[in-house]
């Protein structure tokens, strides 16, 4: 049978597809409220600055854990920051085509690799090598906490922010650099004064989904965070995430006030995810004006 007018066909699926995702937001939005509602209600605003996780006597509060969420998050991307730059400009612009070609390759090898291995490695490798580092710096020798977390998912992150770096490169055109070159710029004035600039934005929303990816990691961070439900007191302490929470009490949580208050979390780490993107795209479009 052949269809009358296949472009109005394929306009019609394709504006189905962008509406049945706005509806898969919007219901995972809903039924994450819908399921935090008796929470909301017995706290309120106060679960936000809570501080008390406590199942037994059914008093919650979720600010260690976004405290927890947030530190991880943010230490991981300041960190994996240098790192993803550096490596994106010498894979785009100073690696011979063969070898970058087999690092870039690598480079998305780390990011396929499940987060439970890179859970497993840190708890073998990086949380003694962290715990040396705490015995000599005279702060408790945890090995687990902020730390071990944060390396951990500056790791994990670290791929994405460099294979995105090293495309928005690699997309800056080849008659801008030539200009460059021809007004006698230096390799490093060009990357700096013309590649950088011209890719700013595609650079940025790069680390900002990267920091996405850190918002909601759960298993490695799970492993090495410590799992301790009350605010951290120091940059060495043990503490807890919003995903680790979950991951951790979702399935043992026998009381209805218990699990929606795990269930509000996960509103919570939804809400912050979607701010997050939104403040991508308002500086998006900002450097792009620029």
């Amino acid at each position: 049978m052949r269809l009358a007018d296949p472009d109005r066909v394929f306009r019609y699926l394709c504006w189905a597809l962008a509406v049945g995702l706005v509806v898969l937001v919007l219901a995972v939005g809903l039924t994450l409220l819908w399921g935090s509602l008796p929470s909301i209600k017995a706290f309120g605003g106060r679960f936000l600055w809570g501080r008390v996780w406590d199942p037994v006597n059914e008093e919650f509060g979720a600010l260690p854990f976004i405290v927890g969420t947030l530190v991880t998050s943010l230490a991981a991307l300041v960190l994996a920051l240098p790192f993803a730059l550096s490596s994106g400009i010498f894979l785009a612009e100073y690696a011979p085509p063969r070898l970058a070609g087999l690092l870039a390759s690598l480079v998305e090898l780390l990011a396929g690799i499940p987060s439970v291995i890179y859970g497993l490695w840190a708890l073998y490798y990086l949380v003694p090598l962290v715990r040396w580092i705490e015995m000599r710096l005279g702060v408790p020798p945890f090995g687990l906490g902020l730390p071990s977390a944060s390396l951990v998912l500056a790791i994990m992150i670290l791929p994405y922010a460099a294979s995105i770096t090293r495309e928005v490169l690699r997309l800056v055109p080849q008659e801008l650099k030539e200009a460059a070159y021809g007004l006698g710029a230096t390799k490093w004035e060009v990357i700096r004064r013309v590649c950088l600039p011209y890719g700013l934005s595609g650079i940025v929303a790069g680390l900002l989904l990267s920091l996405g990816r850190a918002l909601g990691e759960t298993m490695a961070v799970t492993m090495v965070i410590g799992n301790r439900s009350e605010m951290p007191q120091s940059p060495w302490d043990l503490a807890n995430t919003m995903a680790s929470v979950i991951a951790n009490e979702f399935t043992e949580a026998s009381k209805d006030l218990h699990l929606s208050a795990l269930i509000e979390i996960g509103l919570l780490l939804f809400l912050i995810t979607l701010v997050v993107n939104t403040l991508a795209r308002i500086i998006i479009v900002r450097l792009e004006v620029r």
